[in-house]
């Protein structure tokens, strides 16, 4: 790895880490809809910008209503469950959940895709579901079944279809134009949250608005662009095992910036996630690598774009 791409996943895994504190700092003064809603718009402007500048290609009509339906899937579900669940859930344990996202998304290429899923991705299956079983204790303090770790469960459901779906589409348009069609569709079906948005700035902290300005242009878009660097580089699979020193560096970063810490329930349970992630996304597909799509490792690399 020569050092611009180290410089690249460096890039991403810190972007990306931030974004949940980030998240819990903004939501001290935005509810959740209207911080989803502001940081996309941030992000999609960016986005038009950088579009506009490159002459990006318009994508083709008959491939409308996929983009707007994974854009639905991928972002405004995603963004919009993270910021409700990381009302009651701390920025490290969201990071460690949503960390889920590469095993539900081997689950869903094995269920529309007839994707393999060997033995090795059954018991990463089991190892991270206990994981979650542990966080969630963690974070109630009792075995109950605590909502805000389930809403953002369905969050990295959400962004799971949209990882699986996105292949064929990623060939045709290349990784940022089909990005950039995506937020953008995102972004639109957002738009029912607008009512209201303009006064929850003006009644908003500088500090926690200068925060949503930082989410919508760093996380949201430069991680993207990073990571298509050094994809053209040294390929989709080399990222995997690089982001997922996203969670633990957003355990940092809580505990600096917001003084917050998941419990120690809570940390063994991540631990136990990761591990089952890991085995059924390395340890499963590393086998079958010859035999596999290439394009099934893309969806593995981007669960940290919160």
């Amino acid at each position: 790895m020569n050092w611009k791409v180290f410089l690249a996943y460096t890039l991403a895994v810190i972007l990306w880490a931030s974004a949940f504190p980030g998240i819990r700092a903004a939501l001290e003064s935005y509810g959740p809809f209207h911080l989803a809603l502001l940081r996309m718009l941030i992000g999609a402007l960016g986005l038009l910008i950088f579009a506009v500048s490159i002459r990006m290609r318009l994508p083709d009509k008959k491939d409308l209503p996929i983009i707007l339906l994974l854009g639905f899937l991928g972002f405004s579900v995603y963004h919009t469950f993270l910021s409700i669940g990381e009302l009651t859930v701390d920025a490290g344990t969201a990071s460690l959940l949503v960390s889920t996202t590469p095993l539900l998304s081997a689950i869903l290429a094995g269920v529309f895709l007839k994707e393999k899923f060997n033995r090795w991705g059954w018991i990463g299956s089991f190892i991270a579901f206990s994981g979650v079983v542990l966080i969630t204790f963690g974070v109630g303090g009792e075995f109950r079944l605590e909502i805000g770790v389930l809403i953002i469960l369905i969050a990295a459901l959400g962004e799971s279809f949209y990882f699986v779906f996105q292949s064929s589409y990623l060939k045709k348009y290349g990784f940022l134009p089909f990005t950039t069609y995506t937020i953008l569709a995102g972004t639109l079906f957002m738009l029912l949250f607008s009512p209201g948005l303009w006064t929850a700035v003006q009644c908003a902290s500088v500090e926690n608005t200068i925060t949503v300005i930082y989410l919508g242009l760093l996380p949201t878009v430069v991680p993207y662009f990073a990571i298509a660097y050094a994809t053209s580089v040294n390929g989709a699979s080399e990222a995997t095992s690089t982001l997922y020193l996203t969670p633990a560096l957003s355990i940092i970063i809580a505990w600096v910036w917001l003084g917050e810490i998941p419990t120690i329930v809570s940390i063994i349970g991540g631990i136990l996630t990761l591990i089952g992630v890991a085995f059924t996304t390395i340890k499963g597909t590393r086998q079958d690598t010859e035999k596999r799509h290439p394009t099934s490792t893309d969806k593995e690399y981007h669960y940290s774009n919160s």
